[in-house]
C-alpha cells in the first residue's frame, strides 16, 4: 500500500472539479461552498464527522441530488447531472455502503444486474467471460464467478460492488465506507483493489470514518465540517491536526493554515505553463 510519506502531487486536468457547490433543502444547508478536485490516477479521502455533508455530496455526484448553486466539472466539461442513468453516462460511478447486491444470485448475474436490456446484449458465455476479465484486473480472490453472493465474505462481495461499477468504464468511482464492518484480511482485501482501480488511472472518492484506511491508500485528505470545506491534508498529518479539523477544536487554527497551505499549492499549480 502506499507510503504515506509519498505524497502524489496531481498534474495536469482534474477528472471532476466542483466550485461553490452548494445544497439546500428547504432553510437547512446541506452543502455551502464546496470546492473539490479529483485527478485521474487519484484517491481522494472524504472524511467528516456524522453530518459533515458527506453523503449528501457523493449523491449529488451521483445525480441523486442535484445542487443548489455551482458549477461541476467532468473532464473538462461542464455538466447536470440530473440524475443517476446521467452520472453513469458521463463517467460516475458510485458504489454505495449496502451494496446493493441480490443475495440468490451469482456473482455474473449481479455485475450484469440492471444491463439486461443494454444495447450490448451479452449471450451468457461473453457476460461470464466480462465478469472473468473484470475480476482479474483486480486480482480478486473469488472461486467461481457462479457461486450465490449469499456465500461470500465482506470483502469479496465488496469486490463484486467494485467489478460491477467498472463495468462501463467509468472515470470516476465513488466507495461510501467500503471497508465498514470488514475484518482486518478482508479489509486490507479492498484496499489493495482501491489501488488496483487508482492504477487504471481513475479518479478515486472514498469516504471512510476509520483514518487507517484513509492513510493506507489516499493521496489526499479533504475534510468536510458542517458541510463547508475545512482542509485538504496528506496521509502523514497527524491525527491531533485531522481530529482537529474534523470537529472543530482549537478555533480551527489547523484549518486554516491546511487552507493556505492548499490555495498555495493551487496557485504553483496555475502558473505552471
Amino acid at each position: 500500500m502506499s507510503d504515506a510519506s509519498d505524497h502524489r502531487t496531481p498534474s495536469g486536468e482534474p477528472v471532476l472539479s466542483l466550485k461553490g457547490v452548494s445544497k439546500h433543502f428547504g432553510a437547512v444547508s446541506a452543502l455551502t461552498d464546496i470546492n473539490l478536485d479529483v485527478h485521474p490516477g487519484e484517491v481522494v479521502a472524504l472524511v467528516g464527522d456524522n453530518g459533515a455533508g458527506k453523503s449528501t455530496l457523493v449523491k449529488v455526484l451521483a445525480g441523486v441530488h442535484q445542487p443548489s448553486s455551482g458549477t461541476i466539472t467532468f473532464r473538462g466539461n461542464q455538466v447536470t447531472l440530473s440524475d443517476p442513468a446521467t452520472a453513469l453516462d458521463l463517467g460516475i460511478a458510485t458504489v454505495f455502503q449496502d451494496l446493493a447486491l441480490c443475495e440468490n444470485l451469482d456473482v455474473v448475474a449481479n455485475i450484469f444486474l440492471g444491463r439486461e436490456m443494454s444495447p450490448l446484449k451479452l449471450d451468457e458465455t461473453a457476460m461470464e467471460v466480462r465478469a472473468w476479465t473484470l475480476l482479474n484486473e483486480l486480482a480478486a480472490r473469488i472461486p467461481s464467478v457462479r457461486i450465490p453472493i449469499a456465500s461470500l465474505s465482506g470483502g469479496q462481495r465488496q469486490t463484486v460492488a467494485i467489478a460491477r461499477s467498472l463495468l462501463l468504464e467509468p472515470k470516476l468511482i465513488m466507495l461510501d465506507e467500503p471497508t465498514a464492518a470488514l475484518g482486518v484480511a478482508q479489509t486490507a482485501e479492498v484496499l489493495n483493489l482501491i489501488e488496483r482501480v487508482r492504477d487504471k488511472g481513475l479518479g478515486v472518492i472514498m469516504i471512510s470514518h476509520n483514518m487507517e484506511d484513509v492513510r493506507a491508500v489516499a493521496d489526499r485528505i479533504v475534510v468536510l465540517r458542517l458541510g463547508r470545506n475545512n482542509g485538504v491534508f496528506y496521509p502523514d498529518t497527524s491525527n491531533q491536526e485531522l481530529v482537529s479539523a474534523i470537529t472543530g477544536a482549537a478555533e480551527n487554527s489547523v484549518s486554516r493554515r491546511a487552507v493556505r497551505r492548499q490555495a498555495q499549492q493551487e496557485q504553483r499549480e496555475g502558473g505552471q505553463p
